[in-house]
C-alpha cells in the first residue's frame, strides 16, 4: 500500500500546473468545466447546452472566492444554482459572484448559461482571497446580489459612468461578517479606500480575441497595478460612482481595487469593459463610426449647441442645418471684409478661433481633470479667458496672429479629417468641449483618453504641418504690407482709374453689350461652311 501511495503521488506531481495562464476548453457535450485557481479558461456557451464550472482542492487558508466570466457583447448568466434567483445569479458581459467559504468547503460549483441565439465565447477565472483581504461588494445595498463584486457600467454619447457596491472587511471561515452600518471608526469598513483604474485597448481593435486577452491583465491586483492607469481614489465617504468621457469605438476596461490601509491588503472587483457603442444596434453601431467635424467655429458651433439643447431634431437634420448656418456665417464674414474691410472684426474672429483651440488643448491635458473644473462656471470662465487672451496678446501684430491661426487651426483640421478614417484621441481636444456645451452632466466626467502609436504619429504630423505652414507664410509675406486694401476698395479704385486715364487700353474697351455680340458672331462663324475660292461661272468666248 505504501508503494502504491507513492506512485499515485508521483503521478499527480508530474501533471503540469498552469498558474496565471489561459487554457482553452471546447464545447464538450458533458457540460462540465474543471477550473484551477487563478487560471483563465476559454470556453464556448450555447443556449441549448448550459455548463457547470467546478473548482476542487480549495486550500484551507482561502476564505472567499470570486468567480468571474467575460464576453465581448453577448450576455452570460452565472449562478450558484441551476434555478436562477436574483440574489444568487448575475447576467451580463462582465459578471462575477463571491462565494464565502465555510470550514468544510473544499469544492465550489457554478452554473453557466446564455439565452443568446448565437454561441458566446467566454473567458473565466476563479480568484482566491484570505481572511485579511477586504471583500469587494460586501456591503451591497443597491444591487440584487447579497455580496456584489461587479462594476455596473452605463454609457451614452457624452459620458461613461461606472458604479459599484461598497466593500467590507474580511473575516475568517465560519465567522460572521462585520456589520456594514454600525460605527465609522478604524475597526469598520469606513477605513477602506477605493482606487479606480482605466486600461485602454489598442486603438481600432474591436476583435473578440483582443478583448478577452487584455481582460486577463485587469482581473488580479498585481496585473491591474502593473498595466492600468489610476484615475481616481475614493474614500468610504465618497459616492461609489465615477464618470468618464465616452470614447466611441475605443475599447476601455475599468476596475476598482479596494485597499485596507490598516492591514495593507487589497482585492479587485470584477473588471468591466465598454466600447461606448453597440455591436448589434443599427444606430450607434461600432462598425460604422461617425464623427462631427467641428468646422464651423462661430455660427456652426453655437447654432449646433443651441438646437441640440433646445430641440429634439434628429442628428442628421441638425448637421444639415448646422452646415447651412455655418455657410451663412462664413459668407457674412467674407462679405464684411470684401465690402467694408472691417479688419478688427475679422481679426477678432481669427484670434478667437486660435484662442479656442489653445484653450481646448489646455483643458485637454490632466489640468482639465482637476475638481475645480467640474464647476461649469469655473470651466467656462477659464475657457473664455484663455480664448480672449490670445487675440489680446497679438493685438499689436495682427499679421502674425493670422499666420499662426492658419498654421495651427488648418493643420488641426487635417487631424480631424484623418480621424474620420484612422482613430486618434486628438479629435477629443475639441469634441470634449462640444460635449461639455451640450450636456450638463458631462462636467463630472473624467476626460482621460488613450495616447498610443497613432496619436504620436498624428501629433508629429500636426506639428510638422503647423511649423511648415507658418514658416512658408512668413517667408512669402516678407516685405509685403500687413494687410492689403479690401477687394471692394481695389475694384473701385481700378474703375476710377480706367475712366480718367485715356491712355489705358482698357479705356477704349467697347461696352459689354457690343463685346458679347462680337463673341457670339465669332462663335457662329465656327459653324459656317467655308466658301471655295475662285470663279465658278464659265468664261464667255
Amino acid at each position: 500500500m505504501g508503494l502504491l501511495r507513492l506512485l499515485v503521488l508521483a503521478l499527480l506531481a508530474s501533471q503540469p500546473e498552469v498558474v496565471g495562464g489561459a487554457e482553452t476548453v471546447g464545447n464538450s457535450s458533458e457540460g462540465l468545466i474543471e477550473f484551477s485557481m487563478g487560471t483563465f479558461r476559454y470556453f464556448e456557451l450555447n443556449r441549448s447546452f448550459p455548463k457547470e464550472a467546478i473548482l476542487r482542492h480549495i486550500s484551507s487558508n482561502v476564505t472567499f472566492l470570486i468567480f468571474q466570466t467575460h464576453s465581448q457583447y453577448q450576455n452570460t448568466t452565472v449562478s450558484f444554482s441551476k434555478t436562477l434567483l436574483p440574489n444568487t445569479s448575475g447576467t451580463g458581459t462582465d459578471k462575477g459572484l463571491v462565494f464565502t467559504l465555510r470550514p468544510e468547503h473544499s469544492v465550489c460549483t457554478w452554473y453557466l448559461e446564455t439565452l443568446d441565439a448565437e454561441p458566446v465565447q467566454n473567458v473565466a477565472i476563479p480568484l482566491s482571497y484570505s481572511e485579511r483581504d477586504p471583500i469587494p461588494g460586501g456591503c451591497n445595498l443597491e444591487f440584487d446580489l447579497d455580496i456584489d463584486p461587479n462594476i455596473y457600467l452605463e454609457y451614452n454619447f457624452f459620458e461613461t459612468t461606472i458604479k459599484f457596491a461598497p466593500a467590507n472587511l474580511g473575516h475568517a471561515r465560519g465567522t460572521r461578517a462585520l456589520p456594514c452600518d454600525i460605527g465609522t471608526g478604524q475597526d469598520s469598513r469606513w477605513r477602506l479606500q477605493y482606487e479606480v483604474y482605466q486600461y485602454f485597448l489598442p486603438e481600432k481593435d474591436l476583435t473578440e480575441e483582443g478583448l478577452l486577452q487584455h481582460l486577463q491583465r485587469m482581473a488580479e491586483v498585481p496585473q491591474v497595478l502593473a498595466n492600468a492607469i489610476k484615475v481616481a481614489t475614493l474614500t468610504a465617504n465618497d459616492k461609489t460612482s465615477v464618470s468618464f468621457s465616452s470614447l466611441r469605438g475605443q475599447g476601455v476596461i475599468y476596475n476598482v481595487i479596494v485597499w485596507d490601509p490598516y492591514l495593507n491588503t487589497s482585492a479587485a472587483y470584477v473588471p468591466a469593459h465598454t466600447y461606448a457603442c453597440s455591436f448589434e444596434a443599427v444606430e450607434g453601431n461600432c462598425s460604422s463610426l461617425e464623427l462631427f467635424f467641428v468646422g464651423f467655429i462661430f455660427m456652426g458651433f453655437f447654432f449646433y449647441v443651441l438646437i441640440t439643447r433646445l430641440t429634439t431634431i434628429k442628428y442628421d437634420v441638425r448637421l444639415i442645418l448646422t452646415a447651412i448656418t455655418g455657410s451663412v456665417g462664413g459668407i457674412f464674414l467674407v462679405a464684411a471684409w470684401w465690402r467694408f474691410g472691417i479688419l478688427a472684426l475679422c481679426m477678432l474672429c481669427v484670434g478667437l478661433v486660435l484662442g479656442s483651440l489653445v484653450s481646448s488643448v489646455t483643458l485637454f491635458t490632466p489640468l482639465g481633470n482637476l475638481k475645480i473644473f467640474r464647476d461649469d462656471g469655473v470651466f467656462w470662465v477659464t475657457f473664455t479667458c484663455i480664448a480672449i487672451l490670445v487675440p489680446v496678446v497679438f493685438l499689436g501684430c495682427l499679421r502674425i496672429l493670422n499666420i499662426l491661426t492658419c498654421g495651427f487651426v488648418g493643420s488641426y483640421s487635417v487631424v480631424l479629417a484623418v480621424d474620420s478614417y484612422l482613430y486618434t484621441s486628438l479629435s477629443y481636444i475639441t469634441l470634449n468641449v462640444l460635449k461639455r456645451a451640450l450636456s450638463t452632466d458631462f462636467r463630472r466626467a473624467l476626460t482621460s483618453v488613450p495616447f498610443q502609436t497613432n496619436d504620436f504619429i498624428i501629433l508629429a504630423v500636426w506639428g510638422m504641418l503647423a511649423v511648415s505652414g507658418i514658416t512658408l507664410q512668413i517667408r512669402r509675406e516678407r516685405g509685403r504690407p500687413s494687410f492689403p486694401p479690401h477687394p471692394y476698395k481695389l475694384w473701385k479704385r481700378e474703375r476710377e482709374r480706367r475712366v480718367t486715364n485715356i491712355l489705358d487700353p482698357s479705356y477704349h474697351i467697347p461696352p459689354l453689350r457690343e463685346r458679347l455680340y462680337g463673341r457670339l458672331t465669332r462663335i457662329k462663324e465656327l459653324f459656317q461652311k467655308e466658301q471655295p475660292a475662285g470663279e465658278r461661272t464659265p468664261l464667255l468666248l
